[in-house]
């Protein structure tokens, strides 16, 4: 199991619902090939950096997964056919970058020349 990092567009004009409904649906893929969905957030309605489809708004949703890594493709595949995802992409998460994070113990500072 690897860390991912997916980040979905979905068409603006979908309803809360909607929105709810493709990460319900991500998660039950998900849990069918063994893997979970650890944090969703909802980042909401925002401006596109440019034009896809003819459309200038999206609403933002980002999603971190642990998942096998020959599961990836076929998520791939589902975010590809589900309507109303205008956009995602998939990454592997850096293995330090996805454990909690915990303080660190207090650094020295370093002192110049005096």
């Amino acid at each position: 199991m690897r860390p991912y990092e997916a980040m979905v567009i979905l068409d603006a004009s979908l309803e809360e619902s909607a929105v709810q409904a493709v990460v319900n649906r991500t998660s039950e893929l998900l849990s069918a090939s063994g893997g979970e969905v650890t944090r969703a957030d909802k980042w909401g309605k925002r401006r596109l950096a440019y034009e896809i489809d003819h459309r200038t708004e999206g609403y933002y949703l980002l999603l971190e997964l642990t998942l096998d890594p020959d599961a990836v493709a076929e998520i791939d595949r589902s975010l590809r056919l589900t309507e109303g995802v205008v956009r995602h992409k998939i990454v592997r998460m850096p293995e330090r970058a996805a454990k909690p994070a915990g303080r660190r113990a207090a650094e020295p500072a370093m002192s110049g020349p005096e």
